[in-house]
C-alpha cells in the first residue's frame, strides 16, 4: 500500500479543476523552451535579446567554419556585449525574393538571368520551411509569384517575366506601402525604381516572414535607378528594419549605360550581403551558387543589450575578434550593422 502523504496528494490532484491542469501544463511548457534550441529563435518575454547573424571568410573568399565564443566580441554602440547563445546554423529557413529588373536595358541578360535563377532555386530550397518569391520591377515592383516553398510555381513565375515593352505585361499585383500624393513625384512609364522596389520588397512582402526565417533580397539590376521617389538612404532603412540582407548580382548592357557599381556596392555593404558583377553567363551562375552557399554558412549570436532603452533609436553592432590569431588572418565578416531599439511587446521575438 502506498504511504498514507502520497494517496492525500494524488487525490488532490485529481480534484483539481481541469482548467487548473491544463494552466498548469502550458506553465511548465513555456519553462521548457530554452535559448539553444537548434530549431527555434531566441524568444525573449521579459528580456530583450537581439540576434546576429555574421559570416566569416578568408581572403580567398572561402568560408570559416572553425570559429568559437572566446574568438570574437559583439560591441553594440561601442560597449561589449554578453553572449546568451553562439552557434553556427547550417539549416536555418529562408525566405529569399528575388527581385527582377526588367527594364529595357536588361533585354539582353534576362534569359540568363531567369536560366541562373532556376538552378539557384533547385539547389537553395531544401525543405519546405525554404520560401521564394518572384517580383519584377521597372517604374513599379509587381508580386508575380508570393513567397512559396513551390519549386514549379516559382518556375513558372520565372517564364512570365519578361522586358517590360512597352510596359509591365506579367499578372502580378503592383506592389504598394509608398509615399504618394501632391508633391510626389508619379514614377514614368519606361523608367527604373531600384530603391523603390526594394523598399516595397523589404517592408510589404519579407518583413512580414517569421523572426525565424534568414530573409534576403536577390537583387538583379544594372543598378541604373531613374525614377525612385525614395532614396538609396532609405531602401538601406527600410532593409535593415525588416532584418533583410541583399544580395546584388549586377548586371546590364554595356550599351545603355553599364552598371553602377557603387550604389550597388552600398546597399549591398550596409545590410550584411555581397554585390556581385558577373562578366559571363558563368559568373552569373557562380554568383548564385555562391549566395546560396552564404545563405547556409553563417553563425548566429544573441545577447541581450545592456542599453534598456527601447526608444527606436539606431544601434550600431561591430565584431571583433578577440583570438590574435584570427585577427592577424584578417579574416572578412559580414553582418547587419545595426537594428532598430523598437520597444518591446509582450512575448515579442529577438530584434
Amino acid at each position: 500500500m502506498k504511504p498514507l502523504r502520497s494517496r492525500i496528494a494524488r487525490s488532490a490532484i485529481l480534484q483539481l479543476p481541469l482548467l487548473m491542469l491544463l494552466l498548469l501544463v502550458a506553465a511548465c511548457a513555456g519553462h521548457a523552451q530554452t535559448p539553444n534550441s537548434q530549431d527555434e529563435d531566441v524568444i525573449r518575454v521579459e528580456t530583450d535579446v537581439t540576434n546576429l547573424l555574421f559570416i566569416a571568410t578568408d581572403k580567398n573568399n572561402r568560408y570559416i567554419t572553425t570559429i568559437e565564443p572566446n574568438d570574437v566580441r559583439v560591441l553594440e554602440d561601442g560597449v561589449p556585449q554578453k553572449f546568451i547563445t553562439f552557434e553556427r546554423q547550417t539549416d536555418r529557413p529562408l525566405s529569399v525574393a528575388l527581385l527582377i529588373d526588367i527594364s529595357a536595358s536588361e533585354e539582353r541578360t534576362l534569359s540568363d538571368e531567369k536560366g541562373a535563377a532556376r538552378t539557384f532555386i533547385e539547389t537553395i530550397l531544401s525543405s519546405r520551411k525554404d520560401e521564394a518569391a518572384v517580383i519584377p520591377f521597372e517604374d513599379y515592383a509587381y508580386l508575380e509569384q508570393p513567397l512559396t516553398s513551390n519549386v514549379i510555381a516559382i518556375y513558372q513565375a520565372l517564364e512570365r517575366v519578361e522586358v517590360a515593352f512597352p510596359s509591365y505585361l506579367g499578372s502580378g499585383r503592383r506592389l504598394g506601402g509608398l509615399p504618394a500624393g501632391p508633391g510626389v513625384p508619379v514614377p514614368r512609364e519606361g523608367s527604373t525604381a531600384i530603391w523603390d522596389a526594394i523598399t516595397a520588397t523589404s517592408t510589404q512582402i519579407l518583413g512580414r516572414t517569421t523572426d525565424q526565417k534568414r530573409r534576403a533580397i536577390i537583387l538583379l539590376t544594372d543598378g541604373q535607378d531613374t525614377s525612385s521617389r525614395l532614396h538609396l538612404s532609405e531602401a538601406i532603412k527600410r532593409a535593415v528594419e525588416a532584418d533583410t540582407v541583399v544580395y546584388v548580382i549586377g548586371i546590364g548592357d554595356s550599351r545603355q549605360g553599364g552598371v553602377a557599381h557603387s550604389p550597388l556596392n552600398q546597399i549591398a555593404d550596409a545590410t550584411g550581403g555581397r554585390a556581385f558583377f558577373p562578366g559571363r553567363n558563368g559568373d552569373l551562375t557562380t554568383a548564385f551558387a555562391e549566395i546560396g552557399q552564404e545563405l547556409r554558412s553563417q553563425y548566429l549570436i544573441a545577447y541581450s543589450s545592456s542599453n534598456k532603452n527601447r526608444d527606436g533609436s539606431f544601434r550600431q553592432m561591430k565584431i571583433e575578434f578577440t583570438n590574435p590569431e584570427l585577427a592577424r588572418q584578417q579574416l572578412k565578416l559580414r553582418y547587419r550593422p545595426g537594428y532598430f531599439a523598437k520597444p518591446l511587446t509582450k512575448n515579442s521575438r529577438g530584434s
